[in-house]
């Protein structure tokens, strides 16, 4: 064989392995990062802060969901809603908790820390339990789940819309009286689609409206491991 074929076959195999690489990276399964947070609630801050600094990794899917427990506090969160609170209400028993608290990170849905001290967050996703669930897109108003095991039989699909970046908020009242609070990706709004139960599915996706973003969460009931995650 001549330099010059020996060549072009190293060469292609070097793109054929660069290829397969690339196709491994995209296939890796997201991590799901959820802060439960609270601008009523003074131990909340350097939680954001911490969310903020990994909310741009690569395969980290990191969402704020604003409680509305300490409203009584004085100051109403901007951004609470109550299906939100319901949302870290039902993890607490599976993570051994009598009940919510704030700030909270719960990755995967399976694991949780407190998520204020620094490297707090980094730590749990580096020591996550990675999804291994159906396969799953988006795309042209449809989200598209793969065949796969359910396991109990079936699993919640949510649909999670929420602003993709960093937005500050002035506090007038409350425990962060005169503060202004950084917020990543804070989610406006979740609903249920339907269930998986195992085969090859398709569930539409309303069109977003306000410039949110779109990610669809595949989880065991009641407040179970996240078994597919994806977003646009």
């Amino acid at each position: 064989m001549s330099r010059s074929c020996k060549s072009l076959v190293v060469s292609s195999l070097s793109a054929l392995a660069l290829a397969t690489s690339l196709g491994a990276a995209q296939a890796q399964p997201l991590t799901v990062v959820e802060l439960f947070t609270s601008q009523g609630c003074s131990s909340c801050p350097p939680a954001n802060a911490n969310l903020i600094k990994v909310k741009d990794q690569p395969d980290v899917l990191a969402l704020s969901f604003n409680v509305t427990y300490w409203d009584y506090l004085g100051w109403k969160d901007t951004f609470g809603r109550q299906e939100f609170t319901q949302r870290q209400v039902t993890y607490e028993p599976p993570l051994g908790h009598d009940g919510p608290f704030t700030p909270q990170v719960v990755v995967n849905g399976r694991a949780d820390v407190v998520g204020a001290a620094p490297g707090e967050i980094q730590q749990l996703i580096s020591t996550a339990v990675h999804a291994s669930g159906p396969s799953l897109s988006l795309d042209n108003g449809k989200v598209s789940i793969g065949a796969g095991a359910a396991p109990g039989g079936r699993a919640d699909v949510w649909l999670v819309r929420y602003a993709k970046g960093v937005v500050e908020v002035p506090v007038a009242r409350g425990e962060n009286t005169g503060r202004t609070l950084p917020h990543a990706n804070v989610v406006h709004s979740l609903v249920k689609l339907g269930s998986w139960t195992g085969g090859a599915t398709a569930l539409d996706v309303p069109a977003a409206s306000g410039g949110l973003s779109t990610a669809v969460l595949v989880q065991s009931p009641g407040g179970g491991p996240i078994l597919a995650a994806a977003t646009n």
